[in-house]
């Protein structure tokens, strides 16, 4: 505990909560009073303070589980390959009740086992997946989930598949490599670090300007050009610069993340130091999440190799820089993907995010310093970029898309994986139909989900009108259809969605879109972090509204509500949450009013009488308006006619 209290400035303890609260369950099975009072009195907090971390992560536990902890992921990947009857299989064999739906831990009788449906795992190319205690199975057998319990062997197997002929791997050019591994020698003989020198050598403007150059536009999410990120650091900057890598990988659909931490984790730590130097950061955080316990210890291991080597620490390779980088978990919470709410949950608070302005991360960030969060795939693009120059990295892809991107396929295709690929150089049916497999026999294509389960849904009959620019520089509309548009950020939004995180969820004409957009709003319901009426209350009642069609009782108003419901989320909460959690809902309804329909059949109940609604009460109470003191006996009237 106090080395791990050690990772932050001495006058920001607070900051070691999360992991001192990792530590105690794991050695104690839970977090009690006592390990509240205790934690708060080691960082000089309040017991206040522990225990809102408590009630608002997921993985902290206040009842002790069983000894034997099965996690069930039941995000839409997952749930379209069968996790529901795995989870009632998995409670068959346990003795446990099953209860579908419910994020509470469930117990077996004799406290043996314990189960819960868990969001997305980040293995949704290998679904159904689950996690028993902290080790990942992919590829689980809805039939024969029971396997699990009887013969506990974990079964992740990272794909060990050639690249297919229309990818261009750069990030991903050792994942599956059969003569790799990920030691530091294996990495050096390679190559590795050299890009570190050869950064070491450029001044701090040189290496931004080549990231500048480069186009790189982060792969995160928001798709914001990176170079122009960095550039927010003033030069002259007196107060401590922080970069903060964000590996928190929990957006349904999305897997990419994962494997380069797993395959290749001293990539990542070459392109942070590299910019860590340009940055003149020298402290660097990789906030990973709480379900990657694997991976955080892969990533300790190579950072402890990088430091014995002088790539990390004092004085790196004689450079007089210094840089340390640190792991931090989290402990199940989606919101921490958004920048602000990552940083609030690395210093040691809830994860509720910040309101900008004025709170840009470049200028009021970590402990109220400038501070840089990139994505893993973003941070290890800039290692290629100083391999090869901007100028070079720019030519990959399209205009204002430039470079290689990882894009995530699950769902109804024959070969879930990941691809990467030059930025809008494939299109949406070369990677489905060529790359992935195509849909799953006897099956037709009816809908994708193009970025992750925020991204807007697009129908496979749609047609599509994207600006196309001519060799004369002269730009035309041009109409497409679904298999033709161009896997980039522009066309993607051009066609009213998003490249987002990259994480292609492809669904059949077997799919009810009600279901899917239900296990969708399910999730995000889930992972409100409630500071947003708007969010807190319309993500709820979205997910009501669908339970609801699905059970049999949607009334006709239901579509509509849904809609208005998803109107009055977007745009009116601090965060992109709001966005995230309504555009799934207003698209859904719009591009599928038919399906939505056939589950709102029910009429609208007429109005009550008048004597049974509020005003009628009142009005028949006839309740007096004189104060009270004028009339002794009004108080019982009173309370007798309001009961």
């Amino acid at each position: 505990m106090d080395d791990a209290i050690g990772h932050y400035p001495p006058d920001q303890k607070r900051s070691a909560a999360l992991p001192l609260l990792h530590l105690w369950q794991e050695h104690f099975g839970l977090i009690n009073d006592e390990a509240v009072t205790w934690i708060a009195a080691k960082l000089g907090l309040q017991p206040i303070n522990i225990l809102e971390l408590v009630t608002f992560y997921p993985m902290l536990r206040e009842k002790r589980a069983g000894k034997t902890h099965i996690r069930v992921c039941r995000t839409l990947s997952c749930a379209m390959a069968g996790s529901y009857q795995a989870m009632e299989n998995l409670c068959a064999a346990t003795g446990i009740q099953c209860k579908n739906g419910d994020e509470a831990i469930s117990r077996s009788p004799e406290g043996n086992y314990s189960i819960e449906f868990v969001e997305c795992l980040a293995s949704c190319g290998t679904a159904p997946v689950c996690m028993v205690n902290d080790e990942l199975y992919e590829n689980v057998d809805p039939n024969s989930a029971a396997d699990l319990i009887q013969n506990p062997k974990s079964r992740i197997q990272n794909p060990k598949s050639p690249p297919h002929p229309l990818e261009r791997r750069l990030i991903f050019k050792n994942i599956g490599r059969a003569d790799w591994k990920i030691d530091i020698n294996t990495y050096l003989k390679d190559g590795g670090y050299e890009d570190l020198k050869k950064a070491l050598k450029m001044s701090l403007p040189e290496i931004v300007n080549e990231v500048k150059t480069s186009g790189l536009r982060g792969r995160g999410g928001a798709g914001f050009p990176c170079g122009v990120k960095w550039s927010f650091i003033k030069p002259d900057e007196k107060k401590p610069v922080y970069l903060i890598c964000n590996a928190d990988e929990s957006e349904p659909g999305t897997f990419k993340d994962r494997y380069i931490i797993h395959e290749d984790p001293h990539q990542l730590l070459e392109g942070i130091a590299i910019s860590c130097f340009a940055l003149n950061a020298r402290t660097a955080y990789i906030y990973i999440r709480g379900e990657f316990s694997e991976g955080a210890k892969i990533l300790e291991c190579a950072i402890n190799e990088a430091r014995a080597h002088k790539f990390l620490g004092k004085n790196i390779l004689g450079s007089g820089f210094d840089v340390d980088v640190y792991i931090h978990r989290g402990a199940g919470a989606y919101i921490c993907g958004e920048e602000t709410g990552l940083i609030e949950s690395l210093e040691g608070k809830r994860a509720y995010p910040r309101i900008k302005p004025p709170y840009f991360p470049a200028v009021l960030g970590l402990y109220m310093c400038p501070t840089i969060v990139n994505n893993v795939e973003t941070l290890c693009a800039v290692k290629h970029i100083i391999a090869m120059g901007g100028a070079k990295y720019a030519q990959l892809g399209r205009p204002n898309n430039t470079g290689t991107r990882i894009v995530c396929v699950s769902g109804d295709v024959e070969r879930p994986s990941y691809f990467e690929i030059e930025v809008g150089k494939v299109t949406m049916g070369q990677l489905i139909y060529e790359m992935a497999g195509g849909i799953k026999w006897g099956r037709r294509l009816k809908a994708v989900i193009p970025g992750g389960s925020s991204a807007k849904v697009l129908r496979a009959d749609e047609q599509f009108k994207i600006k196309q620019k001519q060799p004369d520089g002269s730009i035309i509309d041009v109409e497409m259809s679904i298999n033709d548009l161009p896997m980039d950020f522009d066309s993607l939004a051009a066609a009213g969605s998003m490249a987002g995180s990259g994480g292609v969820i492809v669904l059949d004409d077997s799919r009810d879109m009600v279901w899917a957009l239900n296990n969708i709003n399910e999730f995000y319901a889930h992972e409100s972090c409630g500071q947003c009426t708007p969010c807190r209350e319309g993500s709820l009642w979205m997910k009501k509204i669908t339970d609801r069609m699905l059970r049999g009782g949607g009334v006709t108003q239901d579509p509509q509500t849904l809609k208005t419901i998803g109107d009055n989320i977007a745009g009116r909460t601090i965060c992109a949450f709001g966005e995230a959690c309504a555009w799934p809902t207003q698209s859904f309804v719009e591009k599928f009013p038919e399906e939505f329909a056939a589950h709102a059949r029910k009429s609208i109940p007429p109005p009550l009488p008048p004597e049974n609604t509020a005003e009628g009460l009142i009005e028949h109470a006839q309740i007096p308006t004189a104060p009270l003191a004028h009339d002794p006996g009004w108080e019982k009237a009173g309370a007798d006619a309001v009961i």
